[in-house]
């Protein structure tokens, strides 16, 4: 008979993906490495699928473990908002939000925002644009959007915008399984330039990333510009390139099932942030208010889990 799961299953999961060590999500948690042990190991016969795959580098996600593992920060979201409207916290908003939004950004911050936001307030009028940051910065000054959710550590015109961060993510070395950089713990720039490289042309990334080269005076060898982050994935999972990006991009596995893995630079990399971007001194309407903090709240939560 499958067993039920249960919510502190879920918690000893995310703790493990997380740390991508039981004794580590032990130490996290707070509880006997064999009670974590015998939590993933029941979760995955009730599931009937291999969450994790035991390598020498620790505890590394299945495909399944990867899809399981969206599902399960929707779990314990979900609870966490049950609770607060059960405390009574959340009163009922109605009128019209506008947000802005990059396309490499959306899939990775909107969706869960947007999805916690309509529950908690379905008579507010939610609409999304996008575009990229350079109309996006000026569809706000023109308080034509309320806000915008982007890449915030390069802006046009900071001084006209206010910027919450929501996330400061390092930049990371992906590459194949295959590749000969692969059996390196960690890779320097130098060793990164003298391999091909594929480059995302996305939301000002690029930029970042290529002020980094020019300073440590480096001409790595492009075999290829693209915006395509799936793109991107498949030739660095089939060992065609190596790429520089950041972490909250990163997925393990590629749509034709080719892993991806990363490695730490040696060297001091800026890191790329993403935050609720909006115009400096804008009336500030309760609907606007409670989106910013729910986006605030939902960064701790993900800034603790990765404690």
């Amino acid at each position: 008979m499958q067993r039920q799961i249960t919510l502190k299953q879920f918690r000893y999961f995310l703790a493990v993906s997380e740390t991508a060590s039981v004794a580590a999500a032990a130490r996290m948690i707070n509880i006997a490495q064999s009670a974590v042990t015998k939590s993933v190991q029941e979760l995955e016969e009730s599931l009937g699928v291999r969450l994790f795959e035991r390598t020498s580098r620790g505890m590394v996600l299945t495909q399944e473990g990867h899809r399981f593992q969206a599902s399960a920060h929707k779990v314990i979201a979900a609870v966490a908002e049950a609770g607060q409207l059960s405390r009574g916290r959340l009163e009922t908003l109605s009128g019209n939000l506008t947000i802005g939004v990059t396309s490499l950004v959306a899939g990775y911050y909107l969706a869960d925002l947007f999805a916690r936001f309509q529950r908690s307030h379905p008579s507010v009028n939610v609409s999304v644009v996008e575009d990229s940051p350079q109309f996006l910065e000026h569809l706000l000054i023109n308080g034509e959007v309320d806000l915008a959710i982007m890449v915030s550590n390069a802006l046009g015109d900071p001084q006209a915008l206010v910027v919450e961060e929501l996330t400061s993510s390092p930049n990371r070395v992906w590459l194949a399984s295959s590749h000969p950089l692969a059996e390196r713990p960690e890779l320097t720039l130098a060793e990164c330039a003298a391999h091909p490289l594929v480059v995302l042309e996305a939301d000002r990334v690029e930029s970042v990333l290529s002020a980094v080269w020019s300073r440590h005076g480096m001409h790595p060898q492009v075999m290829m510009r693209t915006s395509s982050l799936e793109a991107v994935r498949s030739l660095v999972g089939i060992g065609a390139g190596i790429t520089v990006l950041p972490d909250f991009l990163y997925r393990p596995w590629t749509l034709d099932a080719d892993h991806i893995e990363v490695r730490t630079l040696r060297e001091a990399v800026p890191s790329i942030d993403v935050g609720l971007v909006w115009r400096r001194g804008s009336r500030s309407r309760p609907v606007v208010t409670e989106f910013i903090e729910l986006a605030k709240e939902q960064s701790r939560s993900s800034r603790n889990r990765n404690r």
